[in-house]
């Protein structure tokens, strides 16, 4: 199971650190990914979200 947003597919994205002396190491950036329970087809189900996701309000929390 990768960390990757399951409603707008964010997944992790990889870059280098730069150093002050401009040494490149490799690195990854992964998104901010709760294990939330969500209304789906009038079910509850656990889905991997971004907390973007779940700000701008594109899914619906099961309570």
């Amino acid at each position: 199971m990768g960390k990757f947003c399951e409603v707008c597919g964010k997944g992790i994205v990889h870059g280098n650190n730069v150093s002050h002396s401009n040494r490149k190491t490799r690195r990854t950036w992964a998104p901010n990914t709760q294990k939330v329970h969500v209304m789906l087809n009038g079910r509850a189900v656990r889905m991997s979200v971004c907390t973007r996701c779940l700000r701008s309000g594109k899914v619906e929390r099961a309570v």
